[in-house]
């Protein structure tokens, strides 16, 4: 099963329970992915002007996910700072609700290997390889670590070639 239909079972469950919080998380996931969906370039010129019909991969959807974890986590700080707990307990149970879609996130020491992998899988010499590096590795580590890490564990490694 997919991811995309896992959340729409998933939403058809909260409605059913009437979990409120789950249901607007999911239904949220859910239009980003439509418009993901139907912002995607089409295939073939003959496609022009209609919707993507394929939908997105299941990594495109972690990538979606990732995005919303991150937006919560910057909102948490934000009303720390501004000492609103009420708020900070609503973004941080939709968090709880997003993390559970995503997959167990990388440690450090798994993405230097990961990273070391794909570093001699092109042959990057030091830090003007990066752009050859990243986007091979954000694509295999999509959902699974957060890009911040990734682009900071290149450059130290490059940086030391």
């Amino acid at each position: 099963m997919g991811l995309k239909q896992k959340l729409e079972d998933d939403l058809k469950q909260a409605l059913k329970s009437g979990d409120k919080v789950k249901r607007s998380v999911i239904r949220m996931v859910l239009a980003a992915v439509a418009n993901a969906e139907t912002a995607r370039p089409p295939k073939s010129l003959g496609d022009v002007g209609q919707s993507c019909q394929d939908g997105l991969v299941n990594g495109d959807i972690l990538g979606i996910i990732a995005k919303e974890v991150r937006q919560r986590e910057e909102s948490i700080a934000a009303f720390r700072q501004g000492n609103r707990p009420d708020l900070v307990a609503q973004e941080e149970a939709e968090k709880a609700i997003l993390q559970a879609y995503l997959p167990q996130q990388m440690t450090r020491d798994e993405i230097v290997a990961e990273a070391s992998r794909i570093i001699a899988e092109v042959g990057a010499q030091g830090p003007r390889d990066k752009g050859k590096v990243m986007p091979k590795l954000v694509a295999a580590l999509k959902g699974k670590a957060d890009g911040r890490e990734i682009n900071t564990v290149v450059t130290e490694l490059l940086e030391l070639t």
